[in-house]
């Protein structure tokens, strides 16, 4: 049994802009419930099923936004896919820290914390597996 709170929590799949609103019906067919946000500070929207465990990535079209130019890179190398597996993590910065002594390559962070809850992310590559670590107590 584990004890120490480390667990696969969802997977992000990037998809082209133009074919969101499809893949998101296809799954939604498929008995899942999506909650639709645009963050245009990071440049992308989202469909996000967060008990299900699984996550829609575009890129907003013309953003120059880090989070942007990075999906956008991913569908041109690779077409619709998985874009990053997300672990959850008691500590974000010390699995960071373990990661890093494999050779990471950081792609994205953002943290925020306020009225009791909190979420620190950390999108990296290591071993070229896209993972994203995440500690948080949002639910």
């Amino acid at each position: 049994m584990r004890t120490d709170g480390s667990r696969l929590h969802h997977v992000v799949f990037a998809v082209a802009a133009e074919r969101q609103a499809d893949v998101a019906r296809m799954f939604t067919e498929l008995g899942f419930t999506f909650n639709s946000a645009e963050l245009t500070e990071l440049g992308v929207t989202v469909q996000l099923d967060w008990e299900g465990g699984l996550e829609l990535i575009s890129p907003i079209p013309g953003s120059t936004a880090s989070v942007a130019l990075s999906v956008n890179d991913f569908l041109a190398s690779h077409g619709d896919g998985v874009y990053t597996v997300v672990l959850q993590v008691p500590d974000a910065a010390a699995a960071e820290a373990v990661t890093d002594r494999y050779g990471a390559v950081t792609r994205f962070r953002q943290g925020f914390s306020g009225d009791g809850s909190y979420l620190d992310e950390i999108d990296l590559s290591v071993f070229n597996l896209p993972i994203t670590l995440l500690a948080t107590n949002v639910t």
